[in-house]
Parts: structure tokens; C-alpha cells; sequence
């Protein structure tokens, strides 16, 4: 079984806390002596290899790829940018953070804004949150009715087949995190003045509505889990497990992809240097 495959959307999906916790893969999941930094280090060396196979990708300019990071606050979705990513080339790859939308794009469709960030070609784009928003914080909030959500559910496969049938690869990643371990790094964040920068206090808003939210993770992720735009569903109490998964899923897809370099131009190896 590949790691795809063991953290993809299960049938009988149900979050459970105690899941957010889980191992099950790297030297955390053997039980080896020194497993966060051994973990640690696997991670990094996945990223090596994700930033050589971003520049086969950038050359090949033919595939795009679209990841989807979404998750409770503190979930882990800035550190995941920088723990798997960071060393891929800048020029080909770019990360969007979703806010609130403007007023411009208020007068326009939900999924205006979104679209307009989509990866071209050679390119890799990291969602930070999403267009899962308009399921998920509207639901919980009732902006929208179950119907228009249902709806918006439709609108969203839609979407994404098209981005899929047109050349771009998705990936979306849930990072799954227990009530408890949000409070603890909420805490850590109020306790360390170098990190109120990472503070909002509307997070503790939010939190008020946990269960509602866990709910709406749980419908939103079933109505929208394709082949196309498959869902993994990652442990992030541990946030080097939770790098780890991703790292080797986005490893595991961009080599199936057995992309080359293009082949090389006959009359340039005839050019000399002067």
C-alpha cells in the first residue's frame, strides 16, 4: 500500500480526536530511539527531492499541480508550508493565503478569486486554506443554507474535474488536529510575546464552535473527496509526522509522474563560448 493510499479519505469517514495522534509512518511509527529527529531528517531529504523534481516539472512545463492545505487553526498549515517546501525554486512555485474576500471579489462568484490563482503550466501552487472556506466557516456560521451548500458542494467538484481534465494534479491535504492539542498551542502563543504576532483572537471565536466545524469538515471532505481530488486525511498532533506524511505523498505523486528533462537541442552543442 502506498502512503497515498493509507492516509487517502477512508469510506466510513468520522474525525475522532484520538486519531489526530496517530504514527504511522517513518521511525515514530517503529518506535525507534531518536524518532522525532530521525523523522526530521527523512523530511528534509524528501524535500530535496521534491525540489529536484519541481525543476524536471518547471522544464517539462507541461503539468500543474495544486495542493490544498486546510485545516482547524494552529493545524500546522504555515509550518507545513515551510517544513516540506521550503526549498523548492520560488520562480516555478507560489503559496496563496485566502483571507477574507474584498468587496471586488464579493461582487463576484466564491470561486472568482480562486480561479484566478490556479497553477499555469510548470507550476506549483499551495493553497493556504481555500476556496473550503465557503463550506466550512459559512456552513458553521449559517452565511449560507444547507441547500446553497449542497449546492456549493456540486460547484466545487466541478471546479476542480475541470482544473483536473485541463492538465492540473490536486492534492488536498486535511490536517486533522485534536481539541486539546489546539489549546495547548493557542496557550503557547498567548504565553510567549514573541509569538502573539501568530495570535488572532477571533481563533478563540472560533473555537467555541468546535463541534460544528468538525461536522462540517466531516461533510465537506466526503461531498468532495474524487478521483480527481482525492483527500488525505493527516494526523497533526505531531507536527513532525504530520510533514513527513505530506512530504511523501507529494513525493510519491510528482515521481509517478515520470517526468524527464526535454530533450536538448541539437544546434546548441554545436555553440561555443567566447
Amino acid at each position: 500500500m502506498s502512503i497515498a493510499e493509507l492516509f487517502h479519505l477512508p469510506e466510513a469517514f468520522k474525525l475522532k480526536d484520538s486519531d489526530a495522534n496517530r504514527k504511522l509512518i517513518g521511525a515514530a511509527a517503529a518506535g525507534q530511539p531518536d524518532a522525532k529527529a530521525v523523522d526530521k531528517l527523512q523530511t528534509l531529504r524528501i524535500g530535496e527531492k521534491i525540489s529536484d523534481l519541481q525543476e524536471i516539472f518547471v522544464a517539462a512545463h507541461a503539468p500543474k499541480l495544486l495542493i490544498i492545505l486546510q485545516g482547524m487553526d494552529t493545524s500546522g498549515k504555515d509550518g507545513t508550508v515551510k517544513a516540506v517546501f521550503g526549498q523548492v525554486n520560488p520562480l516555478g512555485a507560489r503559496t496563496v493565503a485566502f483571507k477574507a474576500p474584498s468587496n471586488a471579489e464579493k461582487d463576484h462568484d466564491y470561486l472568482w478569486r480562486v480561479h484566478q490563482e490556479v497553477p499555469a503550466k510548470g507550476e506549483m501552487v499551495i493553497f493556504n486554506r481555500s476556496h473550503y472556506e465557503e463550506v466550512l466557516i459559512a456552513r458553521v456560521h449559517e452565511w449560507i443554507t444547507p441547500a446553497e451548500c449542497e449546492q456549493r458542494y456540486a460547484h466545487i467538484r466541478d471546479f476542480e474535474r475541470m482544473l483536473s481534465e485541463t492538465g492540473t494534479i490536486i492534492l488536498k491535504f486535511f490536517l486533522h488536529i485534536s481539541k486539546d492539542e489546539q489549546k495547548s498551542r493557542l496557550q503557547e502563543r498567548l504565553a510567549d510575546p514573541a509569538k502573539h504576532w501568530k495570535f488572532d483572537p477571533q481563533d478563540l471565536a472560533e473555537r467555541a464552535h468546535w463541534d460544528a466545524y468538525q461536522d462540517a469538515y466531516e461533510r465537506a471532505l466526503k461531498a468532495t473527496d474524487t478521483p480527481y481530488a482525492p483527500w488525505y486525511v493527516i494526523p497533526s498532533d505531531s507536527k513532525t509526522q504530520r510533514n513527513l506524511v505530506i512530504a511523501s505523498i507529494v513525493q510519491e505523486r510528482l515521481e509517478s509522474l515520470q517526468l524527464s528533462f526535454p530533450p536538448g537541442n541539437p544546434e546548441f552543442s554545436k555553440l561555443k563560448v567566447v
